[in-house]
Formats: structure tokens, C-alpha cells, sequence
């Protein structure tokens, strides 16, 4: 799985992420944003060549349970996971190489 255009129709529980096997990246954002809505072209040329990633897109917002245990402040936010652990994440990106720059961190071990 690679780029998701959709935001989650539910916010999936924390404890399932943290047991999830792979590599996985949380976009953390809303449909409204106007820095996320910007950063969509990027995250999605990034992602383009990794098919061995799953990119899960969060709607984040005030009473989130999900983006608050991760302690979302700004939008988009990309959270890069390897098997369920945090290992990179990049803030309001604006450029793919920082995206891909962090996603090269799922790659060490």
C-alpha cells in the first residue's frame, strides 16, 4: 500500500498501531487544511516509489485521542513507524526530499 488520498473513515486505536508489523507512516492533518492540502503533492511523490509502506491519513483535531498520544501540534505531521515504534517525523513539510529524507529512517535498523 502507498499514498492514501482519504483521510480514515475511524481513527484506528493506539494500541493497534503500536502492534502493527512493517513499516507504516500516520499523516496527521484535516481535510480543510490549507497546509495539508499543500503538502499532498509531496507526501504523494514521496510515497510513490515505496509500496513496501502503509500510509494511514488520521483527521486530527481537539479531543483526538490518536494524535494526542502522539503530540500532534501542527498539520500535516508525518510519523514514520517501524513495527508500531516511532523512528522519525517530519513537521509541515516543504519539500519531498525532507519526507524522504525521514522515511530513510525506517530503512536503518
Amino acid at each position: 500500500m502507498t499514498y492514501s488520498a482519504q483521510h480514515l473513515s475511524q481513527e484506528p486505536q493506539r494500541s493497534d498501531i503500536d502492534t502493527q508489523p512493517g513499516l507504516t507512516v500516520l499523516e496527521f492533518g484535516t481535510p480543510w487544511c490549507p497546509h495539508c492540502l499543500g503538502a499532498q503533492g509531496l507526501i504523494e511523490q514521496a510515497l510513490a516509489p515505496r509500496a513496501d509502506i502503509r500510509h494511514l491519513k488520521v483527521e486530527d483535531g481537539p479531543g483526538r485521542p490518536l494524535g494526542r498520544s502522539y503530540r500532534i501540534k501542527l498539520w500535516p505531521t508525518l510519523v514514520m513507524l517501524r513495527n508500531g515504534q516511532e523512528v522519525a517525523r517530519v513537521v509541515r513539510p516543504t519539500t519531498a526530499a525532507s519526507i524522504e529524507t525521514a522515511l530513510a529512517a525506517l530503512q536503518a535498523p
